[in-house]
């Protein structure tokens, strides 16, 4: 199969998985999602590197 061909093929299939996923994922924005979840990891990591005998630090939204 030429090059050219696979690759518009390729592009097609692409396009229709897309769509796909569109239709069925639920409406959740990104961002904010990558954002809570940055926030989340950013404060277990603040946990984790606070000694045991201090509070653990929280960030405020």
């Amino acid at each position: 199969m030429h090059a050219d061909i696979h690759h518009q093929l390729h592009q097609l299939h692409a396009a229709e998985l897309h769509r796909a996923a569109a239709a069925t994922a639920p409406r959740v924005p990104r961002p904010a999602l990558r954002v809570q979840l940055g926030r989340r990891l950013v404060e277990w990591g603040l946990r984790l590197a606070t000694p045991a005998h201090r509070r653990p630090v929280t960030l405020a939204a």
